[in-house]
């Protein structure tokens, strides 16, 4: 039987060795940790400019012993972001590019007796062969989840199948019972060697036992009696399906995993069937890192965001945008929620060699989860279109990404998500089997009710089309409030309303097979600045630190959730203006009564949201207690507030779009006049480095926004032709600015327009 040894302490970790380490480290620079680990947990997500390069993990270990003759040793890592190289005793082992999907390499021929030494360096450091290169969310580096060794004999189950378990299982639902087939890749079985599928249901029970010759690549079938379904979060029930290599009477090697038995279908139409009845996925997208601790999250933190999730009443969930734990999975095989999950796709360059990794990526994500009965859509990619990045390969590629999903896979969809500019008639629509939109109206576009709009307008368009709103929401922070709130405010008071008209939206709209909220989690994004928060996107239903669900959290569980509750909404917004306010409480129950100081003030009758009007305030604090059945929710608001400042965005001036994290230089640049005589952003990246104090001015100032010393050859690489403040969006540059391009820009342009030529 295969040995598993986990590598989680004694490692050591170092930002400022340059080498490569042959023997357990010491002395400066070193500082010992356990995995899971990234070096960005406070500067991913704090404002900072955060640290993106190649740094060292090593750790020392005693090979593994076995009886057997034969028997290999492999490393395996469970994630290295974004390009990850293993070393054993000084000898390079492998290299993989992609930083979110496990995968292994044989290292028995490196190993000796005693100790030994094992080096990862992982590299989050910007690079045109790997993708993602620049999207909204930070690349934390480092070995944040697992390394470990496997040692298994030389007749085993595949340890080189796309980092996968060795088994892909499917299932077929039949009048009586399931047909269970298990394709099943060993690594030199030999003649006489015999394979056992054994199906246990949740209880521990076989229930069907099958035996087959043993091939290298193999299908076992077994059936299973009247079937308990896997049907979302109404019954998620699992099975375990285990595999044995057997040599005479021994047991050589084992795998085995969960799975779920159901079916399912999408109706461009009706929306999407699990096991023939209608199921609207109503749900949230996820991001996976925490405050203060980036992506090295544990297996109980990953369960918890799922279960959050699970409270809400949501059924479904957008692990955007790349592959996430095991962990995260295992908790929606659980707990019934439908998952999309995707690669990191955004392409910017169009490199071959990234363009190879992001095929690798796709294949590990599908072959590395493919058991798991909570996936219903594989994610070829986010956003590609974005800003008209509509590259001549765009198409090619995507053709191949959707052909390496269905070669491996042929009864899930595939799906695109796309930002509202892409055209409606654009090829890219024939490629995957489902696509989602990602729409803000009432944030960086529109206005709210526009989404019904649309939605409407685009479905008579394309009635064929399967689609979802794969992203909606805009931005809170719970230290702004308003009794008028608008566009622009980051108050609670406006994401709520935000929420609202989405949720009635979709509801009468069952074509959307899918709705997925951006984000259920505040989450790292170091460029940005928002409602003056650093560091961060604020559109969460939940802080970032797990501890906070805002009030438009409760809208949805409002509308979604079975357990009764109620929720009086506004409880950040504890200091108010005048002697009367109005009181929002979201419930799913039909009638909330509110209590005044342990007075009955009024009785409604609604369907989730439920507005009291003219509630008396007292300066001293008034008791404000909502009941639904046996619910109670309390909270304690005082009136007479003569100066509000304490909760408005001080920045606030107007309603207005939102400005989004791409937006180009062209709505910069069209503001800044240029006098004749005088240098500007304007005048081409070229000119401008042939005039050294013009020169020094656009270097200095890209130094100071960024918050590091910048290398004069970023100034000279791509199309100087081009003005600065184009070239300044483009390429690395671009990507290290992110969301401060526009104060580059106009910093740059106030000093060069007091240069003259």
């Amino acid at each position: 039987m295969r040995k598993i040894q986990e590598l989680k302490d004694n490692w050591c970790f170092s930002k400022i060795q340059k080498e490569l380490p042959t023997a357990i480290p010491s002395g400066e620079g070193w500082e010992k940790i356990s995995l899971p680990h990234s070096w960005n947990a406070v500067d991913g997500h704090d404002g900072s400019s955060y640290d993106r390069g190649a740094f060292w993990y090593v750790t020392a270990f005693t090979a593994p012993q076995y009886p057997l003759p034969g028997a290999r040793t492999y490393v395996e890592v469970g994630a290295a972001a974004l390009v990850g190289e293993v070393y054993v005793n000084g000898m390079f082992l492998t290299r993989h590019m992609g930083g979110f999907s496990a995968f292994r390499a044989d290292a028995t021929e490196l190993l000796h007796e005693g100790e030994n030494v094992l080096a990862i360096r992982c590299d989050n450091s910007y690079s045109e062969k790997v993708y993602p290169q620049r999207a909204d969310f930070t690349f934390y580096g480092g070995l944040y989840r697992y390394v470990r060794l496997i040692t298994a004999p030389a007749s085993r189950f595949s340890l080189d199948h796309y980092g996968g378990s060795g088994m892909l299982i499917d299932t077929e639902l039949r009048e009586d019972d399931a047909l269970v087939s298990v394709r099943a890749f060993l690594t030199s079985p030999k003649s006489g060697m015999q394979v056992q599928l054994e199906i246990l249901d949740a209880a521990g029970k076989t229930v069907s036992e099958v035996w087959e010759t043993a091939a290298e690549e193999m299908t076992v079938r077994a059936a299973v009696p009247a079937p308990a379904l896997w049907n979302g979060i109404e019954g998620a029930a699992l099975y375990t399906a285990r595999l044995s290599l057997v040599e005479f009477n021994e047991v050589l090697d084992a795998v085995e995993g969960s799975f779920g038995i159901r079916e399912f279908s999408l109706d461009p139409e009706k929306g999407f069937f699990l096991n023939g009845r209608y199921v609207p996925l109503r749900g949230v997208c996820r991001h996976q890192d925490r405050l203060y601790e980036g992506n090295a999250l544990s297996r109980e933190e990953q369960f918890e965001d799922m279960a959050i999730i699970a409270e809400m009443g949501a059924n479904t969930v957008r692990l955007a945008h790349y592959q996430q734990s095991q962990d995260t999975y295992d908790a929606c095989d659980r707990l019934g929620l439908a998952v999309w999950a995707e690669i990191p796709y955004f392409a910017t360059t169009w490199d071959d060699d990234a363009h190879a990794a992001a095929l690798g990526e796709i294949r590990e994500l599908v072959v590395q989860n493919y058991n798991h009965p909570s996936i219903f859509f594989w994610g070829l990619s986010n956003e590609i279109l974005l800003r008209g990045n509509d590259n001549p390969k765009l198409l090619g590629c995507h053709r191949e990404l959707n052909a390496a999903v269905k070669e491996i896979d042929l009864k899930r969809y595939t799906v695109i998500a796309h930002e509202y500019e892409a055209g409606w008639d654009h090829p890219l629509h024939e490629i995957s089997d489902a696509e989602g939109w990602n729409h803000y109206f009432g944030w960086y576009r529109g206005e709210m009710n526009d989404l019904a709009k649309w939605l409407d307008e685009y479905h008579a368009a394309y009635p064929e089309r399967r689609v979802a709103v794969s992203e909606y929401g805009c931005d809170a922070v719970i230290r702004y409030h308003s009794d008028a709130p608008v566009k622009m405010d980051y108050s609670e008071e406006y994401q709520v309303l935000v929420h609202e008209n989405a949720c009635e939206t979709f509801a009468s709209r069952p074509f959307i097979w899918g709705t997925f909220v951006w984000n259920m989690f505040d989450f790292g994004s170091s460029f940005r600045r928002e409602g003056g928060s650093a560091g961060r996107n604020n559109k969460g239903l939940v802080t970032m630190d797990r501890k906070i669900k805002k009030d438009a959290y409760y809208v949805y569980k409002a509308w979604y959730a079975r357990e009764p509750f109620v929720h009086v909404d506004g409880r950040r917004y504890f200091r108010r203006p005048g002697e009367k306010t109005t009181i929002r409480v979201h419930s799913n129950q039909p009638e909330v009564r509110l209590f005044v100081d342990g007075v009955l003030f009024d009785t409604k009758t609604s369907v989730h949201t439920f507005i009291f009007e003219n509630v008396p305030l007292s300066p001293e604090g008034t008791v404000i207690t909502a009941a639904a059945g046996e619910e109670r929710d309390t909270v304690v608001i005082y009136g007479g507030l003569q100066d509000a400042f304490m909760f408005v965005f001080p920045e606030f001036t107007e309603a207005q779009n939102a400005k989004n994290w791409f937006d180009g230089v062209e709505d910069i640049v069209g503001e800044l006049k240029t006098e004749p005589g005088f240098w500007s952003v304007h005048d081409s990246m070229a000119d401008i480095a042939a005039c050294p104090e013009a020169m020094k001015i656009v270097s200095m100032s890209v130094a100071a926004v960024a918050e590091r010393v910048i290398a004069d050859t970023l100034f000279t690489e791509g199309d100087t032709s081009l003005p600065v403040a184009e070239f300044l969006g483009t390429g690395y540059l671009g990507i290290l600015l992110g969301g401060k391009l526009d104060q580059t820009i106009r910093r740059i342009h106030s000093a060069l327009s007091k240069l003259p030529k």
